[in-house]
């Protein structure tokens, strides 16, 4: 599945990237959404992407750790392992707009593309099954993912309060909220899976 995603959101975006008028009916705007009902886009505007850089990042992210959680998600749940999986991409993908379609739903101007909230879940999810293990920061400098995830909540909601950058940090922030979170929604007892990997009690 998430090599599946990966070509279609890929696909997608290098369309729009020429028609214009794709991207702007696929985008997040909370105005439009909120008052034309174009509910829409609250999972539309996860396939199209600002521009070349913002998707190729996207899509290595979401390959790299995607696959191995899909791996967590089949070995954890069984066959509802890729619905599951598929749950938490557009779930995701849903969840991390709720704060800005409430705080920017009077502004018209307001929008946003990208699947950064759906590749924080992803990124989360990972870290939730194997906390231990080094995400590498801008590819080369190594850091367990615990800790690599507690930084990027900071950074993320430190931002989000800024608001010195055009780059959604609130989507960032609820989209790793979210793919943390649900494994121990969907099946408990991970939770206590995921406090023996994080003192050392099991590895994996």
């Amino acid at each position: 599945m998430t090599i599946i995603l990966v070509l279609i959101i890929s696909l997608v975006s290098a369309f729009a990237f020429s028609q214009r008028a794709v991207m702007a009916q696929m985008q997040f705007n909370a105005y439009k959404i909120y008052h034309r009902k174009e509910f829409y886009r609250v999972v539309t505007h996860a396939f199209v992407h600002a521009n070349w850089e913002h998707l190729i990042v996207n899509m290595i992210v979401l390959y790299s750790f995607g696959t191995a959680v899909e791996h967590f998600f089949n070995l954890y749940f069984g066959l509802l392992g890729r619905a599951y999986y598929l749950f938490l991409f557009f779930g995701s993908v849903i969840f991390s707009t709720l704060y800005s379609l409430y705080k920017e739903k009077n502004n018209s101007y307001y929008n946003a593309v990208g699947a950064s909230g759906a590749v924080s879940a992803i990124l989360f999810a990972a870290i939730f099954f194997d906390p231990w293990n080094n995400i590498y920061f801008f590819g080369i400098l190594p850091i367990p993912g615990i800790i690599f995830g507690g930084l990027y909540l900071y950074y993320s909601y430190y931002m989000s309060t800024k608001k010195a950058d055009n780059i959604g940090h609130d989507a960032h922030f609820l989209g790793a909220i979210f793919g943390f979170f649900l494994p121990i929604v969907l099946k408990p007892s991970l939770l206590f899976m995921f406090f023996d990997l994080l003192f050392g009690r099991i590895s994996m």
